[in-house]
């Protein structure tokens, strides 16, 4: 209730003796007081009433007012009965401070005034349950048929003043209301708090702080025909789900307003499943195509499939786009894990990979520049087994001959619209390895674009080579390029473990223990020198080191293996020990 109301009451017998201009504050309740300092009782919003007791001389009211109005109360009414009129120096202490000040007369019980306002302040909040019930019929009723999730998101602005995101779980913005998006770093964050507070088993909504804003984070579960049962374990779906993300503390939030905000994500979960099966005939296609190329069917046959996927993929770019193949592969450390409830879900067979690395490839291959959930309607990913194949149209190159198509083909693949590895999971690694926790990884390998069904095969091969390439290194998130396969990383991953040790062991082990023996440097030294392509100079410089340095650092290198360092043989053994080790 506002001050203004109470003054407008006869009953009450207030009269204003100061603050016209603030009356329109909120009275959230009341409090009768006659201690100096009344402030440890004081939580802001209250109407402070008070039969002057606690003043004893002029001085005594600007430290009394002072106190109540750095508690944020709403105003202070103090009676007559004791003094007759009230104090000038009380009336000015409230003027300087922009306190509302009421004079109540002597006929007038305190507690009158206190059963008013308790009364109306309860009233209030009974009706503003009342509305929270109404506003959720409203959301029920306009759902996202009306307009998509932002139909929603608007209302949740509108009625209730909050701020709120559908993100992926990437932390990519799907719906947001009006002209307001989340800074891509900050959905990223948030994603990956989510993500780690599901793998965890906590309850949600999840609380998360960036950069000094408090969130609240609601899971938005799949309720299509491909849910993921409460009752499964939480890695099927925890990677595919998407999220609201509010920008307020939900924690001390009333159950009616953690109701309605269930029930936003129940609408927006229906929208999530009508637009999961519009995917399904790019999937369909990609499934096609795949068998095709994996059977090795005639590359016509192929070429008729793509000619009707094209229209679909690629709406009005041409029908005959350049194609890139990306393979992920996603794999549990164990097959124990917690369910949606975050209780265990004991043992069983392993968690299908082919799934969740389809929904995973889908989310990770959509432009992070574009927003909306349409700008994944390019993309067609299909699962075999335990890996997912991704077939990405690239815009038709027009060219006059078929060697300049070709000449197009691989430079676009090497810096035009083309797919690169080491770019791809940038923008997604945080809050994917946050939902893979420490028992979970993702690895995935591109391919170089290809111009004609024949070569799409060989592009399926190398793209698997690649994320087998991804997978030898470290990480829970890791992909690899074509551009990767001409080179010794290649090789690497396929030495088998005992050879990889014993090679590294043979080379490396004397110098570090001669490091760990003196505190010197040779592996750091070893290494610069190498990517210096052993010029002395430039080594030098690197490690901040006198040349002479240097050379009796180099020479104790070649003394301890036997090796020497001015031979070719020599140094790319000393370069592969380094990258196997």
């Amino acid at each position: 209730m506002r001050l203004r109301a109470l003054l407008e009451t006869d009953a009450l017998g207030l009269r204003l003796l100061g603050g016209e201009d603030e009356l329109d504050r909120s009275v959230r309740g009341v409090m009768t007081t006659d201690l100096r300092d009344p402030s440890r009782y004081l939580s802001g919003g209250e109407l402070v009433l008070t039969g002057l007791a606690w003043r004893r001389d002029a001085a005594d009211s600007e430290p009394f007012v002072r106190i109540l109005a750095a508690a944020g109360v709403a105003g202070l009414a103090a009676g007559e009965a004791e003094l007759g009129d009230i104090p000038r120096d009380l009336v000015e202490a409230c003027a300087r401070h922009r306190l509302p000040l009421f004079a109540v007369h002597e006929t007038v019980a305190f507690a009158t005034i206190t059963e008013h306002v308790v009364r109306q302040v309860s009233g209030e909040r009974a009706g503003d349950l009342a509305a929270v019930v109404d506003r959720h019929r409203r959301l029920m009723t306009s759902g996202p048929a009306g307009g998509g999730p932002e139909v929603v998101l608007d209302l949740l602005g509108s009625d209730l003043d909050l701020h709120a995101w559908v993100l992926s779980p990437t932390g990519r913005q799907i719906a947001g209301a009006g002209e307001t998006s989340l800074p891509g770093p900050v959905g990223a964050a948030l994603a990956g708090h989510h993500l780690a507070a599901t793998r965890t088993g906590h309850r949600a909504p999840h609380r998360a702080t960036v950069d000094g804003i408090a969130y609240s984070l609601f899971p938005i579960r799949n309720t299509g025909r491909g849910a993921v049962p409460a009752s499964r374990d939480v890695r099927e779906s925890v990677l595919s789900d998407w999220l609201l993300a509010v920008e307020a503390d939900a924690s001390d939030w009333p159950p009616a307003r953690l109701d309605l905000l269930q029930g936003v994500t129940q609408l927006i979960a229906v929208e999530r499943d009508r637009r999961d099966a519009a995917r399904t005939v790019r999937r369909r296609l990609a499934q096609e195509v795949l068998e095709l190329v994996q059977t090795g069917a005639p590359p016509a046959e192929i070429a008729a499939r793509l000619r009707v996927a094209a229209p679909v993929l690629l709406p009005g770019l041409g029908s005959a786009p350049h194609w890139q193949v990306v393979v992920a592969r996603v794999e549990w450390g164990g097959a124990e894990g917690r369910s949606a409830t975050g209780t265990p879900a004991g043992s069983g067979p392993g968690i299908p990979g082919g799934p969740v690395a389809q929904a995973l490839l889908e989310e990770i291959l959509v432009d992070p520049a574009v927003t909306g959930p349409d700008s994944a309607d390019r993309i067609a990913v299909a699962h075999t087994g335990e890996e997912a194949v991704a077939l990405v149209p690239l815009p038709a190159v027009t060219a006059s001959t078929p060697a300049q198509n070709a000449e197009r083909a691989e430079g676009a693949a090497d810096g035009g619209p083309a797919l690169h590895a080491d770019v791809l999971l940038a923008a997604v690694r945080e809050p994917l390895s946050a939902g893979l926790a420490d028992d979970g990884r993702l690895t995935l390998g591109v391919s170089a674009a290809v111009h004609s069904p024949e070569g799409l095969r060989g592009a399926l091969e190398e793209a698997r080579h690649a994320r087998r390439v991804a997978a030898a290194r470290p990480g829970r998130v890791c992909a690899a390029g074509h551009h990767e396969l001409a080179s010794h990383v290649l090789l690497l991953p396929f030495v088998p473990d005992d050879v990889r040790r014993a090679f590294t062991a043979r080379l490396l082990d004397p110098l570090r223990d001669y490091d760990r023996r003196h505190r010197a440097e040779l592996i750091p030294t070893l290494e610069a020198f190498l990517d210096c392509d052993g010029s002395w100079t430039r080594c030098a410089a690197r490690l901040h080191l006198h040349v002479n340095t240097l050379r009796y650092r180099v020479g104790r290198i070649e003394q301890l293996t036997g090796r020497d360092l001015s031979r070719l043989e020599d140094k790319l053994d000393f370069f592969l020990a380094l990258r196997m080790s």
